[in-house]
């Protein structure tokens, strides 16, 4: 038989309880000794599905069905109808009343730039205004492309050499198709929310080393 000692260990510790701790120390088994207990219970096999194969077999069964095909088909007409009509910039409405500022396009540098032999460029902290660099040839007009009026208005005053019309609203490929010239959309109202554009139509121009905006009013039935 196995001989095994029973180790105690008496004390004192936080709170005043023992510690006890037991130690089997094999010294040797005789022969013949083992003895088989039996089965205490119903066993089953461990088996984890590969998580790879079911997800297979789960497209190829959709697959077959049709599934796959009316999901792919339901997911191309909803990007089809996104790409045709983004969503509304939210809180921009017709302009009732003129305005107009200045935006400084001017940035502080967070960290410097090298270029690829390592050289400073520019030092982080350092500020820098595009326009020293780069003039704006094209105004921005950005109308609501769901108001015939603002559109109409833009399209008579400006040409596409000297300014990007861009929709906060409406669909710029049926207009592009209907107008036969290119627009623009304000994706997440990115743009508008830069320069503070909370009406339409508004303009912004390059004046100096800054960039001049203005909301403008439109009377009924104005075309320019």
């Amino acid at each position: 038989m196995k001989r095994a000692t029973l180790l105690y260990l008496g004390g004192t510790g936080l709170g005043g309880g023992l510690l006890f701790a037991a130690a089997f120390l094999l010294v040797g088994a005789v022969p013949g000794q083992a003895r088989d207990f039996g089965q205490l219970g119903q066993t089953f096999p461990i088996a984890e599905a590969d998580l790879l194969t079911t997800i297979e077999a789960r497209l190829q069964r959709a697959q077959a069905s049709g599934e796959m095909d009316r999901v792919n088909a339901t997911f191309a007409k909803r990007v089809e109808a996104k790409v045709r009509r983004p969503a509304a910039v939210g809180g921009i409405t017709a302009a009732e009343e003129p305005r107009t500022w200045d935006y400084d396009p001017t940035i502080t540098l967070e960290r410097e730039i090298r270029d690829h032999k390592g050289q400073l460029i520019a030092a982080a902290g350092q500020r820098i205004n595009p326009l020293d660099f780069v003039s704006m040839r094209q105004s921005l007009v950005f109308v609501d492309g769901d108001d015939a009026a603002q559109v109409d208005w833009a399209t008579k005053r400006y040409t596409e050499l000297n300014a990007k019309i861009i929709f906060v609203s409406g669909s710029p490929i049926e207009s592009m198709t209907s107008r036969k010239r290119r627009f623009f959309f304000d994706q997440e109202g990115r743009l508008t929310g830069k320069f503070g554009i909370r009406h339409t139509p508004a303009v912004v121009v390059q004046a100096g080393k800054l960039l001049h905006v203005s909301e403008t009013v439109l009377k009924p039935g104005a075309k320019s």
